[in-house]
């Protein structure tokens, strides 16, 4: 097999040459190692260490050679520096913790390796995970692949990256109030957010520890599937979040009729009996038609609708329902998160592990100097704001307020799913922006999560599908799916038959 080839496969198709030894774990992985070197100017890798992925390629080798078949054995793959691994540095893109070396993987990276998959390198994301752009790193920030001048979104911002960019397959991800579904929207690629606890968060840096999940991001909805499976499953001895709900095969549904053996679905109607929700809240009415609100633009309007219209073309019905408590999202999130923060982020202090200042008078001056000198400007503004709202006097006023709009708001989706099977709607009100265009409205960048925080703060299941490439920035713009809790298969199931009959997941930015 050619070499310049094997940057354009997936998982499913890499791992087949794979296993009918077209080509090896070592030449992919040096093939891809050598891409991540010649794109650089990207800023989605933050490490890499050639002797060390290679060593695990020749290790998947030897596991081919001696029979052994798994999914993902011997496909390189690439990791959010928000997981600690024992052969990569892990940064959490911070100078707070430049140069840690964790002595174990996290769940999922240890998972994943378990499985034969091979370890690229760490990515770039938003310092801990903070931010919506990717520009918050300490190191720089990652660049969008379809304008560089563009941010790739954010946290994750590197991991969508790296996959639309072809520097590799499929990649790990963590959402937080979008961090997963906005990045793949932003750079055209699937991604997925399972429900909270199906992914372990043992060895994940901790942001806020109520929402935070790890998941997916790839080409494709069956991509997606693959390595969820793998990273999926209880983990409660070492994860008090986890659940404690048996590992799942992701990609069972895919490919099979909407509640198999339902009348009326056919091959060409394989959604038929599907009921699909739009938010009132999401997207405006006219003429039975879905458009979105008038704060999305017209990019997003135009391709979110065709989407929809294509699933209804697949068998499915789309439905008013309501979501009233969307526009509240925003503030209740933005008071438990820092909350949240605050108290994770305390174990930083200089005196164990992380940056510690040069000089200093005594112990509280060492933690203040570490800590203004190591954190950067928004983790330091969601600090400030979580202790604020969990100091005395203001703990029943806001953080407790808080939370009780969060019940509400998974109430608003409990109601919904009497109505329907699943949510869609836009992932985001706009294409990706520019790299700091938000620098000093931070706000701004805030009101931008507005469609991917509701299901955050109710911890269900959600994804990101490409939806094609907007008619006048030329920039991609994604589908998000919103399901019941534990249905990821349905939800991947939703996005595979819509990718089936489309294209816009196999467009890839010019140069890569």
């Amino acid at each position: 097999m050619s070499a310049p080839d094997l940057h354009q496969m997936g998982v499913a198709e890499l791992a087949q040459a794979l296993a009918d030894k077209k080509t090896s774990s070592t030449e992919a992985t040096q093939h891809l190692l050598a891409r991540a070197k010649q794109h650089e100017a990207l800023g989605a890798y933050l490490a890499l260490d050639e002797e060390v992925s290679l060593a695990q390629a020749r290790a998947a080798d030897a596991r081919i050679a001696a029979g052994e078949r798994t999914p993902l054995l011997g496909v390189p793959i690439a990791h959010k520096d928000i997981f600690v691994t024992r052969d990569f540095p892990t940064t959490a893109g911070s100078k707070m913790l430049e140069g840690y070396r964790s002595p174990f993987d996290a769940t999922v990276v240890a998972r994943l390796g378990q499985q034969g998959a091979v370890t690229l390198g760490k990515l770039n994301c938003d310092e801990f995970a903070m931010g919506s752009g990717n520009d918050n790193s300490a190191f720089g920030p990652a660049r969008n692949p379809w304008d560089p001048a563009r941010v790739p979104g954010g946290s994750s911002g590197g991991s969508a990256a790296v996959v639309a960019a072809r520097l590799a397959p499929a990649v790990t991800g963590t959402d937080t109030g979008g961090s997963i579904r906005q990045p793949a929207g932003f750079c055209g690629v699937t991604g997925i957010k399972p429900t909270y606890g199906r992914c372990s968060r043992y060895g994940m840096v901790a942001f806020a520890s109520s929402l935070d999940q790890a998941g997916p991001m790839a080409r494709s909805a069956a991509d997606c599937a693959t390595l969820l499976t793998a990273m999926a499953g209880p983990d409660i001895d070492r994860d008090s979040t986890s659940l404690d709900h048996p590992a799942e095969d992701y990609g069972r549904l895919l490919g099979k009729t909407w509640g198999e053996g339902r009348d009326g679905a056919s091959a060409a109607q394989p959604l038929k009996g599907l009921r699909i929700g739009i938010p009132e809240e999401w997207m405006n009415w006219a003429d039975d038609a879905p458009t979105t609100d008038q704060r999305v633009s017209g990019d997003v309007t135009l391709r979110v609708s065709g989407a929809l219209k294509q699933l209804e073309a697949l068998g499915a019905s789309l439905r008013r329902i309501r979501l009233p408590r969307t526009e509240m999202s925003i503030p209740a999130y933005y008071i438990i998160a820092p909350a949240e923060a605050s108290s994770n982020l305390s174990r930083y202090d200089g005196v164990k592990f992380g940056h510690r200042a040069a000089k200093y008078d005594d112990l509280l001056d060492m933690y203040k100097k570490s800590r203004s000198e190591a954190f950067g400007a928004e983790v330091q503004r969601r600090i400030m704001i979580g202790t604020y709202v969990l100091s005395h006097g203001y703990y029943d006023a806001y953080y407790l307020k808080a939370q009780q709009i969060r019940r509400l708001i998974a109430q608003d989706f409990r109601a919904a799913f009497a109505e329907c099977d699943l949510i869609a709607g836009p992932v985001a009100p706009t294409v990706a922006w520019k790299i700091g265009e938000l620098a000093d409205d931070p706000v701004a960048a805030y009101l931008a999560d507005i469609y991917t925080l509701p299901a955050s703060l109710a911890g269900l299941p959600c994804m990101s599908v490409p939806a094609g490439l907007g008619a006048t920035s030329g920039l991609p713009v994604g589908l998000q799916l919103v399901g019941d809790y534990l249905k990821e298969a349905e939800l991947l199931q939703v996005a595979h038959a819509l990718q089936q009959a489309t294209d816009w997941h196999t467009h890839a930015p010019a140069g890569y």
